[in-house]
């Protein structure tokens, strides 16, 4: 209910509705790539959703140790079999024991890593499915206060952004613990077996921190340009997507082409700058090994002959070496992965602290059906921002099985009183009282049950028919959906489908026309059996045709029941009971077809100069009215 028609915003003063171009903060967070290495609230949130599945944590976190004591033990294994196996005088049982344990630590390694990778993605998979059931169901509960100031869509491309950021991390992060063991580990057994040769191989280290810090600086800026240059390059072709009948109306194709093909330069550029950023290390590192391995070499060499020390070890040395750099390498990834991680986090914890304005009261209680139709509004002001109230002081009562038109000019707060009713807001100060009962007293879920809505642009899910027509009312049976369908005068179009209410509908239903598509949205909210029924401009899109059998359909549908309708075309609310007539948040006429006229106001006024719409109201002619009417 935030629009009240296509394009159209409810709120006069809808500009001072804070636009959130993020999902609830700044731009400079919707936009940002890295974060925090480490945030202590968005790890403990994060931890939340893992908690339920410590057992698979504990089975990774321990798989990944016994793989790297093993990755450890290998080369301990070679030295031993060189050093004591290979001797002159060894018996040679020594090295067939030595082979046996070297297959048996090879076994090991690779049960550990299979398990590690199948426990640890099962964990992610299932965290993932958390979330995204967590936040799916979240946002279908957030008030519409919210989603008022939120642009849907990129809320929507960045979660699942940030979902998946969160996946990366929690499939990694076990591996990082492996990392450090296995860094630690070697530096640990170098110096256990030779520590003067191990710190000539570490003198690399300083050399290699200094570039990565050098490196870093530069990486993420050209990552940060690279995703920057992507995203606008990919909003660019979303909407050329999206309004191609405007591109084609306009002959826009070549320049937008043209446009196009700049941006996807700049994109090209900024990528393959990252692209040689990110591959720039991969020799310097290859360097670096081999300036530690020639270390080794030499000075290990020397150390051979002069006795100090065994083959063997200076053996394990090298293959300790070419191990090295791996962990400081995948680290750095990791660094990268938990600054997403964590920047994601906070754009998701967010979402989800979202508060939910409009709750059910402590003492709620549900309608029932002793519960009547009636609607009232007492004194009712409310605006989507406080300071400027959409409706000021309305007052009105419509009585059990009586249907009631709201008429007025955009803005004047015709959909907003709907959504009053529905209670998507809560009212500033006033009550609204549905059955005689205030709707902050009620629970939400009879409310919904107690009413029933059509709005001007029908939304249609991907699904069948049927499963849309009883889309609110799953407890439908068919014979109730085909009673709806036939009220509404939809049954012939669809048993004229393919495969008739089986018939699977597209996105939005776009494989129906408007008015098809309308006809089942009054046949969804008919099948409701709702005591009250909302149509805010229900019969604003469709042909004449379509609309004088949905008419006739509501004339018999409407006995026994409330009815409020919104229109700006006049014609289509002659039959109703009374007729209030908005202006600028206030009821300046109220009472049925006739009185209006021989009242002589602006609804009198508008009739006689047959304008087809409240939309045509020149603003003199509304000037003068108001002061008629006052």
């Amino acid at each position: 209910m935030s629009q009240s028609k296509q394009g159209e915003p409810l709120d006069p003063h809808e500009d001072d509705r804070p636009r959130m171009r993020a999902v609830v903060g700044s731009d400079r967070i919707e936009e940002e790539i890295f974060g925090r290495v480490f945030d202590g609230k968005v790890t403990q949130r994060i931890w939340q959703f893992v908690r339920p599945y410590r057992r698979n944590v504990i089975i990774s976190v321990a798989s990944v140790v016994t793989f790297t004591l093993s990755q450890l033990t290998i080369p301990l294994l070679i030295r031993y079999a060189i050093d004591t196996g290979m001797a002159p005088d060894a018996p040679s049982s020594i090295l067939l024991g030595i082979v046996a344990l070297f297959g048996v630590i090879i076994g090991i390694n690779y049960i550990a890593s299979r398990v590690q990778e199948l426990v640890t993605g099962k964990m992610a998979e299932d965290v993932l499915f958390d979330m995204r059931r967590a936040m799916f169901s979240h946002l279908q509960r957030v008030s519409l206060s919210f989603m008022d100031k939120t642009e849907v869509g990129r809320l929507m491309s960045r979660l699942q952004g940030d979902v998946n950021s969160m996946q990366e991390f929690l499939e990694t992060s076990v591996l990082a613990i492996g990392d450090l063991l296995l860094l630690f580990g070697i530096v640990a057994v170098m110096l256990w077996l030779d520590w003067q040769l191990a710190l000539m191989v570490l003198t690399v280290i300083p050399i290699l921190f200094g570039v990565r810090i050098l490196w870093l600086s530069r990486a993420r800026a050209a990552f940060m340009a690279a995703h920057e240059a992507n995203s606008i390059t990919n909003g660019a072709l979303a909407e050329a997507i999206h309004g191609v009948r405007a591109v084609q109306a306009m002959d826009r194709a070549r320049l937008n082409g043209e446009l196009y093909g700049q941006l996807v330069d700049n994109t090209y550029k900024a990528q393959l700058r990252a692209s040689k950023l990110s591959q720039i290390m991969i020799p310097i590192v290859d360097t670096l090994t081999g300036s530690a391995m020639a270390v080794v070499a030499l000075a290990g060499g020397l150390m051979v002959v002069s006795g100090r020390i065994e083959v063997g070890v200076m053996v394990a040395f090298l293959f300790y070496i070419q191990r090295f750099f791996d962990p400081i390498r995948s680290l750095t990834m990791q660094y990268s992965v938990m600054q997403r991680a964590m920047a994601s986090g906070h754009r998701l914890t967010e979402v989800l602290d979202v508060e939910v304005d409009v709750r059910d009261a402590e003492d709620a209680t549900p309608l029932g059906d002793d519960d009547d139709g009636s609607v009232e509004f007492r004194n009712v002001t409310f605006g989507y921002n406080p300071e400027h109230p959409v409706l000021k002081d309305v007052s009105f009562r419509v009585k059990s099985g009586e249907t009631v038109a709201l008429v007025g000019p955009t803005g004047s707060g015709k959909s907003s009183s709907m959504a009053l009713i529905h209670r998507f807001y809560d009212v500033q100060e006033g009550a609204v009282l549905v059955g005689g009962r205030d709707v902050r007293d009620v629970t939400q879920k009879s409310l919904g049950r107690h009413i029933a809505m059509v709005l001007q642009e029908p939304y249609l899910f991907t699904g069948t028919v049927r499963e849309n027509i009883r889309y609110a009312t799953d407890w439908a049976d068919d014979a109730a959906v085909v009673e709806a369908a036939i009220a509404v005068g939809a049954h012939d179009f669809i048993e004229a489908l393919p495969q008739g209410y089986d018939t699977m509908l597209a996105e939005r239903g776009s494989n129906l026309s408007l008015g098809q598509r309308q006809l089942l949205s009054f046949a969804r909210a008919l099948v409701t059996d709702a005591k009250i029924l909302i149509m805010d401009e229900a019969t604003a899109n469709i042909d004449s045709y379509t609309e004088m059998q949905i008419q006739k359909a509501l004339q018999r549908l409407l006995e026994g029941r409330t009815g409020l309708v919104i229109a700006h075309r006049l014609a289509t609310i002659r039959n109703a009971d009374r007729i209030l007539v908005l202006q600028q948040g206030q009821i300046i006429e109220q009472g049925d077809h006739d009185s209006l006229i021989d009242h002589g106001g602006l609804y009198a006024q508008l009739y006689q100069l047959n304008y087809a719409s409240f939309d045509d109201i020149p603003e003199a002619l509304t000037d003068k009215d108001r002061s008629l009417a006052t």
